[in-house]
């Protein structure tokens, strides 16, 4: 519980710092991405869990918290190729934002939280000149569930 309550202060002092408070509506919808924050969700997946906690809040709420959020580098916006945005915390303990592994077979999100593209970066830096602060990857294959599958 301890750790949910650093991320939100930490969050709640991001948007302070940008001329924006921690409403309860925003608090609610911060809260959920916290406790689901594996998940990926859709801002309509999103609010259907808020709105089990902060039922006076609507959809467009939702989704104006996720644009500030966005813009504020809280949270990152990924397509997995299902046609929907989904939305991923940043949490304030990661350096650069973390991979994924995207099962074609059942549609499975995986994150990796090691940052395998250190020596790409150096590359990048030292034959373009060019610094990278951050990147995002998805690696797209087979998860091991269903190679399991595949080969009974």
């Amino acid at each position: 519980m301890e750790f949910l309550e650093t991320q939100i202060t930490d969050i709640e002092s991001q948007l302070h710092q940008a001329g924006l408070k921690l409403t309860p509506q925003r608090r609610a919808t911060v809260s959920t991405l916290l406790h689901n924050y594996e998940k990926h969700l859709s801002a309509e997946e999103l609010f259907t869990l808020v709105r089990k906690r902060e039922k006076d809040i609507g959809l467009a709420t939702v989704y104006r918290t996720l644009e500030i959020l966005f813009e504020l580098g809280i949270v990152n916006k990924i397509n997995f190729e299902d046609g929907m945005s989904r939305y991923d915390l940043r949490l304030s303990d990661q350096g650069h934002f973390h991979h994924h592994l995207l099962c074609k077979v059942c549609g499975k999100i995986q994150e990796v939280h090691e940052d395998l593209l250190l020596d790409v970066e150096e590359k990048v830096k030292n034959k373009f000149g060019f610094e990278v602060t951050d990147h995002r990857l998805i690696f797209h294959g087979i998860c091991a569930d269903c190679l399991a599958k595949k080969s009974h």
